[in-house]
This record gives structure tokens, sequence and C-alpha cells, in this order.
């Protein structure tokens, strides 16, 4: 008996032995030859992902002679570059993207399905990051009274922090809220965003901490945002961005106070009537305050300091706001681009002197892409057209008046999206199903409208592959309306300036990703990836828990 009992426990010391990671190789049984041990996951120090905010693809390759050699290159000729990488639902906004790309799932699953949206419960509109019962750190305003609590899964910063049992950090970091909330995920030990106007300081929420931490009260006192109070400029001769419209044209939106749309911007002129601080929002320097920021929570939060992975989620929201302003074709934009690959370049270097290069891994992708501005389409003789918002809810006001007696069985209208009262429709005696198709059949006849879908149809069926998916995708049974309905391609819902996002169409869904540093191949591929298979292939490397409700897969490519 005590025999046997040896003999248990010199195979399970065996084993164990084996089995131990610090054993970099074992011998084989047959003829005693050295076999290596297969790694089961990649320790960076630090895992950084960006998310550019508005960023299509093409941007990389419109933008690529001007780019330098340590930035969006160094991404991609050192990494991996998936080049038909899409959203797999609508709708394509920055609230639903930043979830989608850090819970690996899509809205059906994570619940943000917009940045606001209608609220079933409270019959009111409600913001993606919103939360009241929480207040302002480093404000008096309300800016701060954010959590990510309408988020119903966890994300991969989540997963990573629970695997090192809270011992890895995550630190997220946007210009707009939303951009840093959502990526942070549940658990972060701090999430910032900017606060513009008079202020020009980075706040957080108390969902994180009752106090800023030293550093980032420092960074804040500092003023160092002041220093990008001064004439935006092109970084290179504007009459070498060939690859832009005219500076002077229609398609461009306006800073108050200016009367034409052109370089050089004049900010210290403009800035009391652009709401001081927040003009920097919409110019390239906003990413370059953000890229100074991410590189002061390097240093203060002392992150890849130790051999337990820490995780940077940033977020460039400036972007998203100069496309808005200016649309996709703007010298505005292909500068914002330009001055971007530089702060990227200044970033890496940094992380090449306190990481040390190869030590972290990198993701870069965007939240959605855009649309070029209609009226450019138009003189360009493409079809296109503006949305009458306005117009369809009177016209279909009208139809419901005259069908059932009352306009009061609609009670929203909102991310083409049409919110029924159901009690009123049960007051009536009718079928929810039977007034959603005759709604629904009312307003596929309006013009710029392509598609028409049901909530019924949503639920009732599983969709594998067109419109009918993407839109299922990002219908959530709890929070969606009952009905959705798909503008036709190149159609906007307000002015004829600048650049707008949100459909299901190939322009809002084509964005890049690239994956670069520890554990990452050179290399790339033109099968499709989709945007929930980022957080799943970052798992897959890390060697944690997949996010709770993923339903992405891991990009073997992409994986050493």
């Amino acid at each position: 008996m005590y025999s046997k009992l040896l003999k248990s426990f010199i195979l399970i010391f065996i084993v164990v032995i084996g089995a131990n990671p610090a054993n970099a190789q074992r011998k084989s049984k047959k003829n005693n030859e050295v076999i290596p041990e297969i790694a089961t996951k990649t320790t960076p120090k630090l895992v950084v992902g960006i998310v550019v905010d508005q960023m299509r693809y093409d941007y990389l390759t419109r933008f690529w002679n001007h780019y330098q050699d340590d930035g969006f290159k160094r991404m991609i000729n050192d990494g991996f570059n998936c080049k038909n990488n899409h959203y797999n639902y609508a709708p394509t906004n920055t609230g639903p993207g930043h979830a989608s790309v850090y819970t690996g799932t899509t809205p059906a699953t994570h619940g943000i399905i917009s940045n606001d949206w209608y609220d079933k419960i409270s019959g009111e509109s409600v913001y993606c990051a919103g939360d009241d019962s929480y207040s302002s750190v480093g404000s008096t305003s309300d800016a701060g009274k954010m959590s990510p609590h309408r988020m119903l899964t966890t994300t991969i910063t989540d997963q990573l922090r629970l695997h090192t049992q809270m011992r890895g950090k995550t630190i997220a970091i946007a210009i707009k809220d939303r951009g840093a909330v959502l990526p942070g995920g549940h658990t972060a030990n701090g999430a910032y965003w900017f606060e513009g106007n008079t202020a020009g300081n980075w706040i957080t929420s108390s969902y994180y901490m009752n106090e800023l931490p030293k550093w980032v009260t420092d960074f804040n006192n500092a003023k160092s945002v002041a220093k990008y109070k001064k004439p935006w400029v092109t970084a290179k001769p504007i009459n070498t961005y060939v690859e832009s419209v005219m500076d002077n044209n229609a398609y461009e939106g306006l800073y108050k106070g200016e009367t034409t749309p052109t370089f050089p911007h004049d900010f210290p002129k403009l800035w009391e009537a652009n709401g001081g601080y927040d003009i920097l929002k919409s110019s390239a320097y906003g990413n370059s305050l953000t890229t100074d920021f991410a590189i002061a929570a390097v240093d203060g939060e002392n992150l890849g300091a130790d051999d337990i992975p820490d995780f940077l989620a940033v977020s460039f929201s400036s972007t998203d706001y100069a496309g808005h302003k200016f649309g996709v074709d703007s010298k505005e934009v292909q500068d914002t681009y330009i001055r971007l690959d530089k702060d990227l370049s200044r970033f890496f270097s940094t992380l090449d002197k306190k990481i040390g290069e190869g030590e972290y891994t990198v993701f870069l992708t965007a939240d959605h892409g855009a649309n070029p501005v209609p009226a450019y389409l138009k003189d360009k003789k493409v079809l296109t057209s503006i949305f009458d918002s306005k117009g369809m809810k009177e016209k279909l006001n009208e139809y419901v008046k005259f069908t059932y007696g009352t306009t009061d069985l609609i009670k929203d209208i909102s991310n083409n999206q049409i919110f029924l009262d159901h009690d009123i429709i049960k007051n009536l005696d009718i079928k929810i199903k039977d007034v959603q198709e005759n709604l629904a059949d009312e307003i596929r006849g309006y013009n710029a409208i392509s598609n028409v879908y049901t909530g019924y149809q949503m639920w009732q069926n599983d969709y594998t592959r067109g419109l009918p998916h993407v839109v299922q995708n990002g219908y959530n049974e709890k929070r969606s309306g009952d009905i959705m309905y798909i503008f036709n391609t190149n159609t906007m819902t307000y002015s004829s300036t600048g650049s707008s996002h949100g459909s299901p169409h190939i322009y809002d869904t084509h964005t890049p990703l690239l994956f670069f540093g520890k554990g990452i191949k050179n290399g790339s591929t033109v099968a499709r990836t989709e945007i929930p298979d980022i957080a799943a292939t970052m798992a897959a490397l890390l060697g944690v828990a997949f996010p709770s409700g993923g339903t992405g897969e891991p990009i073997i490519e992409v994986l050493d």
C-alpha cells in the first residue's frame, strides 16, 4: 500500500514539475530528444488599445506618403494589418463602437445600442455612459457623472483585471467621456476625459475614485494644454495635400467667427466664441493633448513596470470632431491624421524607452467609419441625398392618425428606430405585430429609405448574412425599438457640410485593424475580420477568459 502511495506521489511530482512554465523544454521518452514547451500565453508588460474615432480604412492608404516611419507605418511594416475589417452591426456610432471593441460582442448582447437612446422603462432619453448616482471628480460641473453601468457584459480589460486578481492595472483615456468609460470596463483603476471650456482639465467620476491622483492634478495644474492655444496651421506645406479637396469649399463647417473654412485657423482669435478649450476638440491638437496625457499616465501609474500585464486604453476623439465639422475629403482631416501619425510615433518611442521595445502589445482600430459629404458627391454626379427627418415624422403621424385614430401609439423616433406604446396598442385591441408591419410598409415607400425591419422579425428569426444580419446584431430585445429603417447609401440626416456615420453601409463599417508588438506576427490578410474578434484575439494572446458576452473569434493569423 505504502509502495503504491509512494509511486503515486512520485508520478504527481513529475507531472507538476513537467507542467511548470519555468521548464522551457522536456525530453522525449523514445529517443531522449529535446522538445520545446508549447507556450500557452504571451505576457506583455503593457497592452495598449487604441481607438481612432471615425477612422476609415482608406486613411491609411490615402495619406501613406505623408506618414513617418514610426507611426502607422511601423505598425503595418512590423505588425499585422487586417485590411478587410468591419463592424458587423448598426448603428455604427461611438458608444456602441467602443463597447463592441472591448466586449468582443455586439449591441444585441452588450446593450449599448447607441450614444443616446429612448429608454422604454423611464420613457426618457438616456446616455450610454451617464449615471447620476455618481459625481464629478476634478470638476464642479456635471461632466463627471458617468459610469459603465449600462454595459451589460465584461470587457477584455475587465478580464485581464480579474485574471490577475486585480493586480494588473487598467487606465482609460479619451477626450470623450464614453471613449474612456466603456473601454475601461467595470473594473478600471481610472478612466479620464477632457473638460474643455474655461477649465481645460482632465476629470473623472466618483465611480472610480474620490479624488484625482497626484499625477493628474499635477498635469492639470501645469496647464500644459495651454500650449495648444495657438493657430492651427498645417504640419506640411498645404500645397502638398493633394489627397484632399481645395481648402476653400462649400462642403465644410465653420468655426464661429470665421468666414471661410481655411487654414490657418486662428484659435487665439476664435477662442472665446468657440467655447475656449472646446475648440481644441475638433482640431489636430486634441489628439496631441490626448497623447501628452497618455504618456503622463504611463509614468504616473507606473504602467508596465513589472511582469503583471497592465492595460492602457486610449481613444483619439478629435478625429471624429474634425470629420463631423470638415468632412472626410477636407485638408483639415488630412492634417489631423498626419499630425496623429506624429503623435503615435512620439507615443511608441516613449513606450520603447519606458517599457522596452518588444515588451508591449498594441492594437489600433476605429469605432466606425464615415461617409463623404453628400453635397460633394452630388457635385461629382454621385447619387446622394439629405433625409428630411422632420418631414418623415409629420407624414408618419398623419398616417397613424388616419389609420388608428391617434398618434399617441408612437412614443419616440430616434436612431432610425420607432418606439411604440404597447399599452395603447393593446387597449385598441390590435396586435403589436400588425402595427409594426403596417408602419413598416408605410415608411418603406418614403424617399431615401431602402430597408425596413420590425422587432417581430428580429426576435422571430436568426439572420446569418446581409443587412438583416447586421441590423439583428445591433438589435437588443429589451432596449431597441419596434421598427428599424435604413437609409440609401450616401444619405445624411443633417446639414450639407461635414461627414457623419451610423449606417450599416460599407463606408461606415470598414475600419482599420492593426496589431503590433509582443506576440504579434508580421503580415497582413484580406480575409474578413470583424470588430468582436479583437477582444477574442487579445484574450487568446494573454491567456485570459473571454469577455462574458463574447461572440468574436480569435484571428489566428495575427498571433505568433
